[in-house]
């Protein structure tokens, strides 16, 4: 029994047709991601430029007047005598020193566990993957009691000790040297005389700097956006990391804490200003970094 000649011309419109209907569902998905995340942004950015009764009765994505965003940035800049930009200091001060600690603690760890064979090891790494996926709020109220019978509550270290706690960092270093360095080649290094920490500083650290800059960035960035530890542990307003003082200054808008008081001068365009700069560190980093990010995502992706 021959095939019909009809067949192949009666594929092609259906094969245009199911290629046209996943090319529309995919720019709707698309469309539907801009609206999502992008136009929030983009309101965001022009919320500044405008005063508290423009942002409600002009066009959402409209652009105000830089006299407007210098108004707003005097505002933001005597509340409380600018004690914006020493939230800012405080959150550099914690961000960074919880990620050197993270650093000199995540490389070796995840070195150790990928490379060295010791008893207890297959127990510390499930230990490790389970606490890396355990949401960070169920440790707060231990790390809490912790701090308190140290008597840490209320000092830098606080913050600084939980923050570089960072087991998801282990895991990144643990996954690219298991798949990444030769062991041929750390092999060849203690044969030629070479002790442990030598193979690790000399040969394996500087083979492994797409995945610490990996590391660095996901710590930097999970630190300086952290908001419930900070919130628990320090009492006073000048200890604050930006994300917690966005909080306070939050409650110090008329507009939405009503017993606020009215001559604070802090309207809607002062707390999208104040969350651009909280955001702009970060974004910094992530520009800076971007071609270390890439290689270290893909740095374990195969086997040498």
């Amino acid at each position: 029994m021959t095939a019909s000649p009809l067949a192949p011309s009666r594929a092609k419109p259906a094969r245009r047709a199911s290629r046209a209907l996943s090319v529309t569902v995919l720019v709707l998905i698309l469309l539907a991601l801009v609206i999502f995340f992008v136009l929030p942004v983009l309101w965001l950015l022009f919320a500044p430029t405008k005063t508290a009764a423009d942002l409600i009765h002009e066009a959402p994505l409209s652009f105000g007047s830089f006299a407007n965003l210098g108004t707003a940035w005097n505002n933001l800049m005597s509340f409380q005598d600018g004690v914006l930009l020493l939230w800012l200091k405080n959150s550099a001060v914690y961000s960074v020193g919880s990620l050197v600690l993270t650093l000199a603690t995540s490389i070796p760890a995840g070195y150790g566990l990928a490379l060295t064979r010791f008893r207890g090891r297959k127990l510390l790494l499930s230990v490790t993957l389970l606490v890396m996926i355990m949401p960070s709020a169920a440790l707060v109220l231990p790390l809490f009691l912790e701090l308190n019978l140290f008597g840490l509550i209320g000092t830098v270290w606080s913050i600084i000790l939980p923050f570089s706690f960072f087991p998801f960092g282990v895991y990144l270093v643990y996954i690219y040297f298991s798949t990444s360095i030769p062991r041929d080649m750390l092999a060849a290094a203690r044969i030629d005389g070479a002790n442990e920490w030598q193979v690790f500083s000399r040969i394996a650290l500087p083979l492994a700097k797409p995945v610490v800059a990996l590391v660095a960035f996901f710590s930097f960035t999970g630190n300086w956006n952290n908001f419930f530890l900070p919130y628990l542990v320090l009492p006073s307003s000048d200890q604050f990391p930006i994300q917690v003082g966005l909080n306070q200054l939050l409650s110090s808008t008329p507009s939405f804490n009503p017993v606020a008081g009215a001559g604070l001068n802090i309207t809607s365009p002062e707390l999208a200003l104040s969350i651009l700069i909280a955001i702009l560190p970060v974004l910094v980093v992530f520009l800076f970094s971007q071609r270390a990010l890439v290689s270290g995502m893909l740095a374990g992706s195969t086997k040498e």
